[in-house]
């Protein structure tokens, strides 16, 4: 029997509205989360354990937690969910446009990494983590085929979702040009390059620099690699192997320090 069309419509609606929240888990990010002021925060979900640690920021926060019974805990979580007694429903954050992080004031010259289809969320979380740590203004992927902002992805940046500029664009290649049009050096890593990381910002580390990592196995799509200014390599000690992404966003970021 064919459905009605007004159920098909609550029925969407209610997967639309679904997508608009996202349930962090975990008591560090659930932490970061709640002491993060341009944070939505909508229901939070704590053990008695959970909310004795997490007293403060939940004072803080002013929201009003839910006491749940740690062996039927009340968020949705996924059963495989590490929660440690503490979720947190949330409204993804607003970072704003590519323009606003990528010319925006900074100490250093500016850094950012963009993502072409890397989709495990615990590599984007990791990701984020190094990007935080040597001072990227953000990472960008696109909105389909990357890892959405998702508890597991929180749990992973252990915090720096909260204050890592995580952008979703509809295209790759046009965010690439727009960064070029910026003055970005735009660096794709490629395992088979001849020119290092190195070789290729020596003598232009004060020029804003975007590194273009590809998912594990295809690596970088053809029209992402064609849209790069170079593609560049890690150098390997032993002229083979390969890293993890994570791992891989980890050495370039520092490689090309300002």
């Amino acid at each position: 029997m064919k459905k009605p069309k007004w159920v098909i419509a609550k029925e969407q609606g209610k997967r639309i509205a679904a997508q608009e929240t996202v349930w962090l888990f975990g008591l560090h990010a659930v932490r970061d989360a709640l002491e993060n002021p341009a944070r939505t925060k909508l229901r939070l979900v704590v053990t008695r354990n959970a909310l004795e640690r997490l007293g403060e920021a939940v004072a803080q926060s002013g929201m009003e937690p839910e006491i749940s019974d740690p062996r039927k805990f009340a968020a949705p979580l996924d059963p495989q969910s590490v929660h440690q007694g503490a979720a947190l429903e949330v409204k993804p954050l607003d970072w704003g446009s590519l323009e606003d992080v990528a010319l925006g004031d900074g100490p250093m010259p500016p850094r950012i990494v963009l993502l072409d289809r890397v989709t495990d969320p615990h590599n984007v979380g990791a990701i984020l983590r190094s990007a935080e740590v040597f001072g990227a203004r953000a990472v960008v992927a696109v909105q389909r085929h990357s890892a959405p902002e998702t508890g597991a992805l929180a749990k992973t940046a252990s915090g720096a979702l909260e204050r890592q500029p995580y952008l979703r664009v509809r295209n790759l290649a046009d965010a690439m040009e727009a960064l070029k049009g910026m003055g970005y050096l735009v660096l794709g890593l490629d395992g088979e390059a001849e020119t290092t990381i190195e070789a290729a910002v020596e003598g232009k580390r004060d020029r804003p620099v975007a590194l273009v990592m590809g998912a594990e196995g295809p690596g970088l799509r053809e029209k992402t690699r064609e849209t790069c200014d170079a593609l560049v390599k890690i150098d390997a000690a032993a002229g083979f192997g390969s890293l993890n992404v994570s791992n891989a966003a980890a050495v370039a970021l520092y490689a090309v320090k300002g």
